[in-house]
């Protein structure tokens, strides 16, 4: 539940940022309600944050965070395409698009958010909310 408040946050604050830089003063911003679910699944991953954390470098940590988040994306992408018939997001127009699904110009904001993650897990270990 925390993490797909936290990046349904994330998306409306990031979509909100970009209608800014596209002229809107309105700060229009959206998130679909299958994100809810795709962003509840880096809660699945707590006890690799804290593994990771322990026995992995930042610049591996960083790689690590940025492949699954794509990994995700992707996969997530492709089953709601292909069972509903739309994928809530299309990059198809974007050169970095990898079949409408993926853009790899993300990757720095994966990185962010993938430490993100990671630090909202150190915390919540921290208050014995996650057993390390």
């Amino acid at each position: 539940m925390i993490f797909g408040v936290l990046g349904w946050c994330a998306e409306i604050l990031w979509t909100g940022f970009c209608s800014f830089l596209m002229g809107d003063n309105a700060l229009t911003a959206q998130t679909y309600l299958w994100m809810f679910p795709i962003y509840g699944l880096a809660g699945l991953s707590m006890p690799l944050f804290l593994a990771f954390r322990r026995y992995c470098p930042l610049w591996q940590r960083i790689g690590v965070y940025v492949l699954a988040i794509f990994t995700v994306e992707f996969v997530t992408g492709w089953l709601l395409q292909t069972l509903t018939g739309v994928c809530p997001w299309d990059y198809g127009e974007s050169f970095f698009s990898v079949m409408g699904f993926i853009r790899l110009d993300y990757a720095p904001l994966w990185a962010i958010l993938g430490l993100f993650f990671e630090r909202v897990t150190l915390f919540l270990a921290e208050r014995g909310w996650v057993r390390e």
